[in-house]
């Protein structure tokens, strides 16, 4: 809290107070208690939280050579409509679980707005509140079919989990709509906190883990006709009924 305070005190330039802020988020991160989630925290210490906490200089970005770059901070299907590029790339929440209830103590070190929280968890209470329709199983696939038809790129990269609420038959049923979809499967390990899920408040193991293994599916739309070869190799194409 002291050296959030003192950054608010210092009143520094805008860009100056972003390397301040990602210097103390990464700090914090170092030595945390949690499994790489804000959901829930490690039922004992974990040996690096006695660590002191210590600000870096984090890495900066170098000039880009086209110029400034921008950030928004819009609904998607609204950027789709608003912006306008030759390659989108689109990563969405693909369950229940917010980036904001994820990583809510780095919003609120950013905002530094003292919200009021709830939970063992301590989150803010507009984790509540602030959730996407891409966060609703009934609701997803709808916010994807929107955000396509809206999006003013000509090439689509989408990265998303066999574990999401579009499975990969569908997704590549709406991806069509804009081009020839070229699909790249890669496994990889899935969150530890499936593992921890599994027991109770006490520590008691309740329950299995079902697999420890996740694929994410990295879809390539480009426009009919244009010719792209993927540097990997492409996923089997499902067979459907």
């Amino acid at each position: 809290d002291a050296i959030r305070d003192e950054i608010a005190r210092l009143d520094l330039e805008p860009d100056l107070e972003a390397v301040c802020l990602v210097s103390l988020m990464e700090a914090a991160d170092r030595v945390d208690s949690t499994t790489g989630v804000q959901m829930a925290y490690l039922k004992s210490w974990a040996p690096r939280a006695s660590n002191p906490l210590t600000l870096r200089m984090p890495d900066v970005l170098p000039a880009v050579a086209h110029g400034r770059c921008e950030a928004h901070q819009l609904e998607a299907r609204d950027a789709a409509q608003e912006l306008e590029g030759d390659v989108a790339y689109i990563d969405p929440p693909y369950n229940q679980h917010t980036y904001l209830g994820n990583y809510h103590i780095w919003e609120t070190l950013v905002l530094w707005d003292r919200p009021d929280a709830y939970g063992i968890a301590r989150k803010r209470l507009d984790c509540r509140e602030r959730k996407s329709d891409f966060n609703s199983r009934p609701r997803a696939i709808e916010a994807m079919r929107t955000f396509i038809e809206r999006v003013r790129c000509p090439a689509l990269v989408v990265s998303f989990s066999d574990e999401g609420y579009i499975d990969r038959e569908t997704m590549e049923d709406l991806l069509a709509s804009r081009g020839s979809v070229h699909t790249v499967a890669r496994d990889y390990k899935r969150y530890v906190g499936a593992q921890i899920g599994i027991h109770n408040p006490a520590g008691q193991r309740v329950g299995t883990v079902s697999h420890l293994r996740n694929t994410e599916y990295v879809y390539v739309v480009v426009p009919h006709g244009v010719h792209w070869t993927s540097p990997v190799p492409l996923a089997e194409s499902p067979s459907r009924a």
